[in-house]
């Protein structure tokens, strides 16, 4: 079976948990501020906070920007249904946006205009698949407004947009380092911002509004206040050992993912029932996933007969306005709800080799050739 994600774990990883057990201090602590100093400086901000996910990053996000009961958000419905429940969770109200076009599945800047209200808080805008949203144009916008935006990085690590990291743009930037993401520490997030305050609460509500943390008071002081109410979403000492480790390969995973990412092309660009997004993207991607748009030809058996050939698919991502929970919106975005019918996503992870990209698109021409 080739399977849609592998993770890409060796020794180093085992050395690198290895020295935190051996250390008999795994919660928060030294390893931490390293991933988060390191992070950091990869994005090119001041500040990274790492917590226990990405949806702890965003909760976060939307309490920075101010975003309470009775608030609107804009967001694209083409995404992860946690970026949608951060907006509930602080009261506020998601506005769903349209997607760019056919072949730019991110977030349109044209919906944004359209559906932004006196009521308009915060916009978040998620780098779909690793390629970015039209930022300078929504930055912009959002700028002479007075409105927050959230970047939803979980897609974009090491990506490149205009000569500036994904993440690098929106007023905070939240990560996810969950099993199948570009860096993997099993569950993980981290929130990055510019503005000090910003960095400042975000560490006090990270752990519960306490002043100090259990590893700054080990060896001095028990004292602390608690001067806000916050969450228990702190980061580990073994995840973030394996951030660092996962870190270190990123620009070697990020090259070899767009080897395999070219070569699908060449061989898919065959077919006239496949259409690959984003083929004109002027920047780098870090190319988290590998989604296809199927014309004239039935999206689910053809990832039924892909199974059958041992090749495992998935489909990114059932619009979250569809869901049980958020049809009470009443939102109707046709593009988003047309694309999603024809999306398919292809295997691509480090441990892949250019035999298994030329296996499956072999399979998938041979496959959709036999519509007459």
């Amino acid at each position: 079976m080739i399977k849609l994600f592998e993770l890409n774990y060796d020794d180093k990883e085992i050395r690198a948990v290895e020295e935190v057990l051996r250390s008999r201090w795994i919660s928060m602590g030294p390893k931490v501020e390293e991933f988060e100093a390191r992070f950091a400086a990869m994005v090119g901000r001041r500040h990274a906070i790492a917590v226990n996910s990405c949806t702890a990053a965003l909760h976060l996000g939307m309490l920075l920007s101010g975003v309470g009961p009775g608030d609107e958000v804009i967001v694209p419905s083409l995404t992860f249904v946690a970026t949608v429940n951060s907006i509930l969770y602080t009261g506020g109200r998601p506005v769903f946006a349209d997607i760019t076009s056919e072949v730019d599945l991110t977030v349109s800047y044209e919906d944004i205009v359209k559906k932004t209200t006196d009521a308009t808080k915060a916009i978040v805008v998620v780098h779909y698949a690793g390629f970015s949203c039209d930022m300078n144009r929504i930055c912009d916008f959002a700028k002479a407004r007075g409105i927050a935006v959230i970047e939803d990085a979980c897609h974009g690590p090491g990506g490149i947009y205009l000569e500036r990291p994904l993440g690098s743009l929106g007023d905070v930037s939240c990560y996810s380092f969950y099993s199948n993401k570009n860096i993997a520490t099993a569950e993980g997030g981290m929130l990055l911002a510019d503005k000090d305050e910003y960095a400042e609460k975000a560490r006090l509500l990270r752990s519960h509004g306490m002043t100090s943390n259990t590893f700054h008071r080990k060896d001095n002081s028990s004292s602390y206040d608690v001067v806000a109410l916050g969450y228990n979403y702190r980061m580990d000492e073994i995840r973030a050992a394996l951030g660092l480790v996962q870190l270190s390969k990123l620009p070697a995973s990020i090259k070899k993912r767009n080897m395999l990412a070219k070569r699908y092309i060449e061989l898919l660009r065959k077919s006239p029932f496949i259409v690959v997004p984003f083929t004109n993207y002027q920047g780098l991607s870090p190319y988290y996933i590998f989604p296809l748009r199927i014309t004239g030809f039935d999206r689910d058996e053809l990832a039924a007969k892909l199974l059958d050939a041992g090749i495992q698919t998935s489909r990114h991502y059932p619009p979250v306005h569809k869901f049980a929970i958020y049809q009470s919106y009443g939102c109707q975005l046709p593009l988003t709800e047309k694309i999603f019918g024809e999306l398919i996503t292809l295997p691509l992870h480090d441990l892949m080799t250019e035999r298994h990209v030329e296996y499956i698109s072999e399979t998938i021409i041979e496959i959709t050739s036999s519509v007459n």
